[in-house]
């Protein structure tokens, strides 16, 4: 009777070994089947993905500039109008203390830390351009359609910026792709040339009432036939 009770016992083992193996191929068969579709639709997922990560990486550089401006403007009482967006490679002509507190990058003043943009989002160059000589509809408390230095908007602006890239951010922003034309000036302040921190001409509003960008303190305009830019507010006026 003992010997029939461990034979069966044996049976039942040898049974749920069976059922796990059954398991575990129906589980690599499904992994597998998984690893091909991917494989087969990965082009265009792919490059899906990298539109994604290159368009955070793409806004996640204005903001931390932002976050810079706002310490210097709360904890240096700096005028939001005098600032200066000289990159270390004109540092020379920050000549004073109140420029160089001034200044975003200085290491005395915003400390931020200047970069180009990715070559993935762009479609030639990689230079921001930081400055008061544009504005967005319905972005701060004035709106007209020649900003003046009082209204202007403060703005980090990257032009050349591929369609793709655009793309992406609209859809994270769940706006029209449909791309407004602002011929954006596109000088930096700084100490140098004729800017020199201020609005040297009228400067240009991008947007309307009810257009994509109006209100939005980041997006896509287009410069010219198929030259995109992106921009992102810094300072809303």
């Amino acid at each position: 009777m003992k010997t029939e009770t461990k034979n069966l016992k044996r049976q039942g083992e040898r049974g749920n070994v069976l059922f796990l193996i059954l398991i575990a191929v129906a589980l690599f068969a499904a992994l597998s089947y998984a690893v091909t579709q991917s494989t087969r639709s990965g082009g265009g997922d792919a490059s899906s993905e990298k539109s994604l990560v290159s368009s955070a990486a793409l806004t996640q550089y204005p903001a931390s500039l932002k976050t810079a401006i706002i310490r210097m403007s709360v904890s240096n009482g700096i005028d939001v109008s005098t600032l200066l967006f000289d990159t270390p490679s004109t540092f020379s002509a920050l000549d004073t203390e109140a420029e160089q507190k001034a200044a975003v990058f200085y290491p005395t003043g915003g400390g931020a830390t200047y970069t180009k943009a990715p070559k993935d989002v762009v479609t030639t160059g990689g230079d921001w351009v930081f400055n008061g000589n544009n504005s967005i509809f319905n972005i701060g408390t004035t709106s007209g359609a020649a900003p003046i230095s009082t209204t202007a908007d403060i703005m980090a602006i990257l032009p050349d910026t591929t369609k793709a890239v655009c793309d992406k951010v609209h859809d994270q922003l769940g706006i029209s792709k449909t791309y407004e034309t602002a011929n954006f000036n596109l000088v930096s302040m700084t100490t140098t040339g004729s800017n020199q921190g201020i609005l040297f001409t009228t400067g240009v509003q991008a947007g309307t009432s009810g257009s994509a960008i109006s209100g939005q303190p980041q997006g896509c305009v287009l410069l010219s036939a198929g030259r995109y830019a992106y921009f992102h507010v810094l300072v809303e006026r």
